[in-house]
């Protein structure tokens, strides 16, 4: 059951002549959560963000925050703040001045000991009378949220927050701003490209592709569910395989894959045909030298050949030719439990048939693989 504070999406689009960037969008954002809009460019995640916060008129459908329809209301009149990746800082002002600004505006009494505590809270206690110049770009971040955030905000809307920020920093606040959101229980609507980004901070991830959420649920259910091969290249990488589905076995159901038996969870058999994207993560795959067996009950592919081994530190990343021309990724950790292969090495894969999942074979096994544009 919903909470009467949840914001809710009904019936949202949004056109641009006869572009449509967001299709008949039904959402609920649970208040008080954390809640990430994931998907490429020119999905239509940003453009939600900018309905809500009143920055774009809907083309149609209602947006409500527990019982006030926000569809028509101006963006100073929501009870909406947003922080956007450009931080958007009055370099003129003080560190404290640009905390209080919004404050300041609304007549509010005791502003100093507010900014006081806003700042503690984002870790910038001492900071107060430097300019935003004289910050590092995460120190300009924590700044943005704080002054987001003195006005009590019901929603926070956070555009691309840590997309200026170099990889170490933006791993360390996307642990902070998730700190943040469970101190402050205010309702954080999260858009970004990036996947680890959003399965690190988010309660519960919308993916959305060309105007619509493919699949909205818990990080790791959509990471090991994917309900599309758009979610399942999406959100991390998979291996996707043509098979044939058979019989049953027990709580399973047999699949045929270029003439290899396997198994997969009978719950994980998609509406549709007989055949399937058999599909499975790389870093589930165990490689093992061809022929030296593998634990009982586990689903085998044998006979691949090693094109490519590229070590990365926590783990070795291998492609692996098989006799039906198709190369598939193994992620291997790095234990040093046994020695790695090299190219050219014949292998067998091995991985637990629970961890197999299984889509439609009328879909794109390419969908939402994302590609390096040339310049």
């Amino acid at each position: 059951m919903g909470s009467a504070n949840d914001l809710v999406l009904t019936g949202v689009s949004k056109r641009f002549g006869s572009f449509v960037a967001v299709d008949d969008l039904d959402l609920t954002v649970p208040a008080g959560s954390f809640f990430a809009l994931l998907g490429p460019s020119g999905c239509g995640k940003t453009t939600t963000l900018r309905m809500i916060a009143g920055l774009e008129t809907p083309t149609g459908g209602r947006i409500t925050l527990g019982a006030d329809d926000i569809t028509a209301l101006k963006p100073y009149r929501r009870p909406v703040n947003t922080v956007f990746q450009s931080y958007a800082l009055f370099p003129h002002m003080t560190i404290a001045e640009n905390v209080a600004f919004g404050l300041r505006r609304s007549g509010t009494r005791d502003v100093k000991d507010q900014v006081a505590a806003m700042l503690e809270m984002v870790e910038l206690g001492d900071y107060g009378r430097r300019k935003p110049a004289q910050l590092s770009g995460g120190q300009q971040q924590r700044v943005a949220l704080a002054r987001a955030l003195i006005n009590r905000p019901r929603v926070l809307l956070l555009d691309e927050p840590l997309g200026a920020l170099d990889l170490k920093l933006r791993r360390q606040m996307q642990i902070e701003l998730k700190q943040i959101q469970t101190e402050v229980e205010t309702t954080f609507v999260h858009v970004t490209h990036d996947q680890e980004e959003a399965m690190t901070m988010a309660d519960t991830v919308a993916v959305m592709n060309a105007g619509v959420i493919e699949q909205m649920g818990r990080p790791e259910d959509l990471y090991e569910h994917p309900s599309t091969t758009f979610v399942a290249n999406f959100l991390g990488q998979s291996n996707l395989i043509r098979g044939e589905l058979g019989g049953a076995e027990q709580a399973d159901v047999v699949v045929d894959v270029h003439g290899t038996r396997l198994l997969a969870p009978g719950a994980q058999v998609p509406d549709g045909g007989r055949e399937v994207w058999v599909g499975i993560r790389p870093e589930k795959v165990t490689l093992a030298a061809a022929g030296a067996g593998a634990l009982r009950g586990a689903n085998v592919l044998e006979s691949g050949v090693v094109t490519d081994a590229s070590f990365t530190g926590v783990s070795t990343q291998y492609l692996v030719r098989m006799p039906w021309g198709q190369e598939l990724m193994v992620f291997e950790q790095n234990t040093g439990q046994h020695k790695g292969f090299v190219v050219g090495d014949t292998v067998d894969l091995h991985w637990v048939p629970d961890h197999t999942f299984l889509l439609d074979a009328g879909q794109d096994s390419a969908a939402g693989v994302e590609r390096e544009t040339v310049p």
